[in-house]
């Protein structure tokens, strides 16, 4: 099973999202994230047994989980083999907290997240090659969000289309 801690967004946030990658998608080809699949990854835990989901939920389950104020403020990407496109967040105390004692509460469990420095976005769209784009032109303003839950996720491949699906939720 392929795992990852996110947090997800209500139906007005993922609109402003959308509206974001858009104004992405006008400007060339690429692979685009869908809509149900946008979500902010906390801790990646890549292929795991069955067995291991009440450690998983038991780590979740000893994080304290606020009421987050996130906020949407800069458009950018990581090139690697190809370009990903990404909305970033700002890395307010709470966030980076929560993120934090997550991924100490999955190491103390005995998981070893992805060790890189977080940076939290939300991807938008994968192989595109773009150039410089101006980050003003793809998101004109900032705008904020609220979050309460975060997430245990499955990412699967039913008849080759990628898809999470939630398995457990913390409030």
């Amino acid at each position: 099973m392929r795992l990852f801690i996110s947090i997800d967004f209500d139906a007005e946030t993922r609109e402003k999202i959308l509206a974001v990658q858009e104004r992405l998608r006008r400007l060339g080809e690429g692979n685009f994230s869908r809509e149900e699949n946008l979500h902010l990854t906390l801790a990646f835990l890549g292929e795991q047994p069955e067995a291991a989901l009440p450690a998983i939920r038991a780590a979740m389950d000893s994080v304290s989980v606020p009421r987050l104020s996130l906020r949407f403020s800069r458009v950018g990407c990581f090139r690697r083999e190809s370009e990903l496109w990404w909305i970033g967040l700002d890395e307010t105390p709470a966030l980076m907290r929560l993120q934090a004692d997550l991924t100490a509460a999955l190491r103390a469990a005995g998981f070893a997240p992805d060790a890189k420095r977080f940076r939290p976005h939300i991807t938008l769209a994968r192989e595109m090659s773009l150039g410089r784009v101006e980050s003003c032109a793809l998101l004109p303003q900032p705008f904020a969000a609220a979050a309460d839950h975060i997430s245990l996720m499955l990412s699967h491949r039913p008849n080759g289309r990628l898809t999470y699906t939630e398995l457990f939720r913390r409030p």
